[in-house]
């Protein structure tokens, strides 16, 4: 085919046919493998500080590579892979990454549930240099099990929804509830609460089915999943302002040029940096969102509800500083002193 192609070369009038000819020939050898798809995923909504993260990296990533790297995103568990589960399925293949509620993830490492300790940080900026302490242990950890980090989002804090107003800690043990860790269905039932930690999808399951009567989760968490259609009170604990993680298979990103693991890196980091700008004032927003919707929000909570989830907290720190390490235990003192 080469030659039918050059012979017109002599010609000037049909020279720039002929190059272009050529040139669609020697394009269409170029491998579809040139380019990369991540399928990435996330258990929450698109429009939830989680969804907006992998939305966010999913354009940075494609600007920064010029294509190269593309994020295939799935939203709102429609992959059926709930936080707890995408190490393992990022592990098997069935993802590149995602982005993981952390205290999810501490069943791989204690250290994972860092952010969701009980009233540990009470400011953004508390929490945002606690966290920048705690990625060395975070990437460490996953980096054992064939992931990298990319982003870490700090979310609003945690409050709790319920169907009836909190007045105080008498209420606690009327509440069936759905925690979101370990430790903080450990700490709900010591206040006396019937607690259970449970995936989004099985908790508003348990919600729809009546099982369920509160929830612990921030406004945003609430917000995007409309709560309020169960539970129009929401009491302002502030118990933590837990973090969620993203990232991708270790060998997807190793497969990448030293160049374009450059520019995603990077990508990463712009996300990070607006998950971080974006949280300024989205519990403003939120709330804006959830009066708009009917929600009474007690703000601040009555003294004895918190006096006695801050008792009930006690033994959930201890059990995990015992398992954490002396690392991890290091960064909480430094939190609490702050």
């Amino acid at each position: 085919m080469l030659p039918d192609l050059l012979l017109p070369m002599r010609f000037p009038a049909k020279r720039i046919h002929a190059i272009l000819a050529l040139t669609a020939l020697l394009l269409s050898a170029v491998p579809a493998a040139a380019q990369v798809t991540w399928q990435m995923t996330t258990e929450y909504p698109q429009n939830n500080i989680s969804g907006i993260g992998l939305t966010t990296f999913a354009e940075r990533v494609a600007a920064r590579t010029n294509g190269f790297v593309t994020v295939a995103n799935a939203f709102d568990n429609e992959l059926k892979i709930n936080s707890g589960a995408m190490p393992s399925a990022a592990t098997e293949g069935r993802i590149a990454g995602g982005d993981a509620f952390a205290g999810a993830l501490s069943g791989l490492d204690p250290v994972l549930a860092l952010s969701t300790l009980p009233f540990l940080v009470q400011s953004v900026d508390v929490a945002r240099a606690t966290n920048l302490r705690a990625r060395p242990l975070y990437e460490k950890v996953l980096a054992a099990r064939g992931l990298k980090l990319l982003y870490v989002t700090i979310w609003p804090a945690t409050g709790l929804w319920s169907e009836h107003a909190l007045a105080n800690a008498d209420d606690l043990p009327k509440l069936n509830l759905r925690a979101y860790d370990a430790n903080s269905s450990e700490v709900m039932r010591a206040a006396g609460a019937n607690a259970q930690f449970l995936p989004m999808d099985a908790a508003l399951a348990g919600l729809r089915e009546h099982r369920l009567n509160a929830f612990l989760t921030s406004g945003d968490g609430g917000a995007g999943r409309k709560l309020w259609d169960f539970l129009p009170y929401f009491t302002a604990i502030n118990y933590a302002m837990p973090v969620s993680i993203a990232f991708v298979r270790s060998d997807a990103f190793a497969e990448l040029s030293e160049g374009i693991q450059r520019e995603v890196l990077a990508a990463a980091a712009e996300t990070e940096q607006s998950q971080f700008a974006l949280l300024t004032h989205r519990t403003t927003e939120n709330y804006a969102r959830m009066r708009d919707n009917g929600v009474r929000i007690a703000e601040p909570a009555p003294s004895s509800l918190i006096a006695a989830l801050r008792t009930a907290a006690t033994s959930a720190l201890s059990t995990w500083e015992a398992q954490a390490g002396a690392d991890a235990t290091a960064i909480v003192e430094w939190a609490r002193q702050q």
